[in-house]
C-alpha cells in the first residue's frame, strides 16, 4: 500500500551538502518510494511549519531529508497546540546532518539505501516523545516536544551559539562551537527537582533528560536509555573548574 508522502529537505544541513547530494537523494527516493511531493527549508523552524501543512493536507508518511535539528523541527510540526495533529502519520527518515544522533538512537544504518529500505520495508514503530516546557532568552514562555534528549548546561549554550551563526549566515561547524563553549562556559549553580527529589543543589556542567542514548555528535551519554520504555533516563555532569583539550577530544571518541 502506498501512503501519501510528503519529503521535507533541509538543503543547509551537513555544511550544504544536502543541497549537493540532492539529485542522487532524490534518485533513491523515486527508487524506494516512487510518488512524493517535496518541500525545502528556507530559514530555521520553517521544517515546523512545512509538516504541520503537511499533515493537515493528508500526508501519511513525512520524510524528513537532514540532521537532528532539522528532525526535531519536523517532530514539532506534528503537534499543534500541543496536541498531536493526525496519531497515524509516521516519520521517516533520512540522515543527511554533521550529527544524525537520533538516528544512532533509533539504529538506522548509515547510508541513503540503508536509510531508504528502512523507510519503506521495516514495520513502523512507536517511541516515547518528551515534552519541555521553558524560557527563552527574553523570558517569553515556550513549549517543544523532544524525541532523543534536551539538555541543559554547556549543551544548551552549544546549540544557542550554533543556531545564532547559522541565523546569521555564518559557518556553524558543532565541534567548533563546542570547543568554543567549553572554553568560555562558567557553570550555572542550579536546585533540581527529579521525579519529585529534591537533588543536591550545585554547579552543573550538563544535565541531560535521555530518551536516546546519543548526543552531541556521537557522544554516549546515556547508553542504557531505550526510545520505547516509557521512562527518561537522567544524567548529571557536576562541573569542574578547568577544561582540558584532550579530555574533549576523548569524550568525542
Amino acid at each position: 500500500m502506498r501512503l501519501k508522502t510528503r519529503v521535507i529537505v533541509n538543503p543547509a544541513s551537513n555544511q550544504g551538502r544536502t543541497r549537493r547530494r540532492w539529485s542522487e537523494i532524490r534518485d533513491g527516493l523515486r527508487q524506494f518510494v516512487k510518488e512524493f511531493r517535496c518541500d525545502f527549508t528556507e530559514k530555521p523552524f520553517e521544517a515546523i511549519e512545512l509538516t504541520r501543512a503537511a499533515i493537515k493536507d493528508g500526508s501519511e508518511l513525512i520524510i524528513g531529508v537532514g540532521g537532528d535539528g532539522t528532525m526535531h523541527e519536523i517532530a514539532n510540526g506534528f503537534y499543534e497546540n500541543a496536541r498531536i495533529i493526525n496519531p497515524a502519520t509516521s516519520l521517516g527518515i533520512v540522515p543527511a546532518g554533521t550529527g544524525c544522533d537520533l538516528t544512532k538512537s533509533l539504529n538506522i544504518p548509515s547510508g541513503l539505501k540503508n536509510a531508504l529500505k528502512i523507510i519503506t520495508e521495516a514495520p513502523s514503530a512507536r517511541i516515547d516523545v518528551g515534552r519541555a516546557r521553558f524560557r527563552s532568552a527574553s523570558g517569553e514562555p515556550m513549549e517543544r516536544v523532544f524525541l532523543n534528549i534536551a539538555d541543559f548546561g554547556v549543551g544548551g549554550e552549544v546549540v544557542r551559539k550554533v543556531n545564532q551563526r547559522r541565523l546569521e549566515r555564518r559557518a556553524s561547524s558543532y565541534i567548533r562551537c563546542l570547543i568554543e563553549t567549553m572554553v568560555q562556559y562558567k557553570n550555572k549553580r542550579l536546585a533540581l527537582r527529579v521525579d519529585g527529589q529534591e537533588l543536591p543543589e550545585g554547579e552543573y556542567l550538563i544535565g541531560a533528560i535521555a530518551n536516546g542514548r546519543v548526543f552531541g555528535k556521537g557522544m554516549k551519554v546515556a547508553p542504557q536509555a531505550r526510545l520505547d520504555d516509557g521512562l527518561f533516563d537522567t544524567v548529571l555532569v557536576k562541573g569542574s573548574r578547568a577544561f582540558k583539550m584532550e579530555e574533549i577530544v576523548e569524550a568525542l571518541k
